[in-house]
């Protein structure tokens, strides 16, 4: 290892885990290229989805949280990572230029990298076991670090407000057949290493889950009827690209440090992929300060409930080339 980059076995390791971050219907939009002293990151744009999302959101969000899982990976094998945003105006694909520093993890920083591969998105239900306040604050404090604001939806009215935004993306998306055959393409898989397995999704039966194909992931066994899953908005002041990579660095952080808490997590962004139930997100609950960029649900998946399975990566000589 040399004093001042990262060997080329570790710079694997980590690359391994930041690929491990969750992306819009796994596509997994993202290319790594590896230079002498530096990492970069691009856009796969040939993975966007033009139908759920026509603007390049999600695929921002996506590759945003591969870049912070980068960061928590380099940290846990002892890198400090100093991250160039947006380095080339000229190149829109270029999202990250990202140098390496010696550094000693902290335990906490440790406990982040092991999340990585602990972390699963859950869509199955949760209990009704009340999350501490103080993992909300630690999740909160999590994302601020990030430079994202992190609404706690906590009130029944704006709770009851998210959901009827829910039922009105879910019935839009079921009228739009171009968009029920992308996802059909991008759902219900057996083998492939991209897209969301059918092992991997439940059957929708409540507003937040979305319509994916042949669902095979048995539902939790829950008892009792009372939903106390945290719904966390994350949201920006600006809605440019810049913010919205930022929003996917606070989505990684946001899940790892619910997981290092022991939490079950899942993303969701369907209501935000339509433009006009976005805004009607931003002006009802966020009263026009910020722009909604992704929900996580957060709870207790039930301790009787199966792990979920892990959901595939394409190989890692894939996506990571030489620059």
């Amino acid at each position: 290892m040399s004093h001042s980059y990262p060997d080329q076995d570790t710079m694997r390791a980590a690359l391994a885990l930041a690929v491990r971050a969750p992306s819009v219907h796994n596509t997994q939009p993202w290319r790594w290229r590896v230079g002498d002293t530096t990492v970069h990151l691009y856009t796969d744009d040939t993975r966007q989805l033009p139908h759920a999302d026509p603007d390049g959101r999600d695929l921002l969000l996506s590759c945003g949280a591969a870049l912070h899982h980068l960061q928590v990976a380099a940290l846990g094998l002892g890198w400090e990572t100093e991250v160039h945003r947006l380095p080339n105006p000229a190149d829109p694909q270029h999202l990250a230029a990202v140098e390496f520093h010696p550094a000693t993890p902290t335990p906490e920083a440790e406990r982040l990298a092991r999340a990585i591969g602990q972390r699963h998105t859950d869509r199955r239900r949760f209990t009704s076991w009340e999350v501490p306040s103080t993992y909300v604050d630690a999740v909160v404090a999590a994302s601020a670090a990030t430079g994202v604001v992190v609404r706690d939806i906590d009130s029944a009215r704006d709770r009851a407000t998210l959901l009827r935004f829910f039922e009105r993306a879910a019935l839009e998306h079921a009228a739009d057949s171009s968009y029920g055959a992308e996802l059909a393409r991008w759902s219900g898989r057996h083998a492939a290493a991209e897209g969301v397995p059918a092992r991997n999704a439940v059957v929708a039966d409540d507003p937040t889950t979305r319509v994916f194909a042949s669902p095979t992931l048995p539902e939790a066994v829950i008892h009792d009827i009372d939903d106390t899953a945290r719904m966390l908005l994350l949201c920006t002041s600006s809605d440019d690209r810049l913010s919205r990579l930022r929003a996917g660095e606070a989505t990684s952080a946001v899940l790892l440090t619910a997981t290092t808490r022991g939490l079950a997590t899942c993303p969701l962004t369907e209501p935000l992929e339509l433009p006009d139930i976005r805004a009607g997100i931003r002006s009802e609950i966020l009263a026009d300060f910020g722009y909604p960029q992704v929900i996580v649900r957060m709870g207790w998946a039930a301790t009787s409930a199966d792990q979920v399975p892990a959901t595939p990566r394409r190989p890692l000589d894939d996506v990571v080339q030489p620059l």
